[in-house]
């Protein structure tokens, strides 16, 4: 391979990159926008988070078609090929995240009907957590940190123990006053999608350490904690 088709293929593959942190940059905004305008029953701000993610929708679409593009015409190997695979499978994980908050978003107009306000606080609380863990997975990708996907991996288990934990205060809430159990299941779905964001920036953790080491993380050394479950329909939409 020539030094010119060397060159190319590098700019192929950064400017992929820089794509993939865009885009994780644009739905990591989403997450914190959903449950601030969810909490703060701001239909404007959760009409826009759902017209974001139609922008998320049309960047993972084309990093797609330009991945098919790379693979057909460059047929790399080794470690050139883990990085376009794990730029492809980010951001189908990414795409999920925004479909997830975008869920969240439109539950807004449901919680002007929550009175005791103080049990939406867990729903900032939890959506700055996973936002922190995605924020700190796609450094780990820009920056091909091993060490810091592991760490980002390790942690959800963090998430886990505040999603259950929440989960038993707003059960609390709704036993006290049945008359919120309609609104307390929006938030307990809420909340499942919440979790499943930080399981997928936990699976791009793994996507970033596969990339760098070439190797996969042992899905036994650290067991997923049961999580106390809630149906929310596919990825929640």
């Amino acid at each position: 391979m020539n030094d010119h088709i060397v060159t190319a293929f590098t700019d192929e593959l950064e400017s992929l990159s820089a794509d993939i942190l865009r885009m994780g940059g644009m739905v990591e905004a989403m997450i914190m926008d959903a449950c601030t305008a969810t909490v703060a029953v701001d239909r404007a701000r959760a009409e826009q988070i759902v017209k974001s993610d139609d922008d998320v929708d049309a960047l993972e679409a084309d990093i797609e078609r330009r991945i098919t593009e790379i693979l057909a015409r460059r047929q790399p190997m080794a470690r050139d090929l883990r990085e376009v695979l794990a730029a492809l499978k980010i951001s189908n994980e990414l795409e999920r995240i925004g479909d997830l908050s975008k869920s969240i978003a439109k539950r807004a107009s449901v919680m002007e009907t929550v009175r005791t306000r103080s049990v939406l606080k867990g729903v900032t609380r939890m959506g700055g957590l996973v936002a922190a863990q995605l924020a700190s997975v796609l450094d780990a990708y820009g920056n091909r940190d091993d060490v810091l996907a592991l760490q980002v991996w390790e942690d959800d288990e963090d998430i886990d123990h505040y999603y259950n934990s929440y989960f038993r205060e707003v059960l609390s809430y709704m036993i006290e006053d049945p008359s919120t159990i309609s609104a307390g299941a929006h938030i307990l779905f809420m909340a499942k999608n919440l979790e499943r964001i930080g399981d997928h920036a936990t699976n791009i953790a793994e996507l970033v350490y596969f990339c760098v080491k070439g190797d996969y993380l042992n899905q036994h050394a650290r067991p997923k904690l049961d999580s106390l479950n809630v149906q929310a329909g596919g990825d929640g939409v």
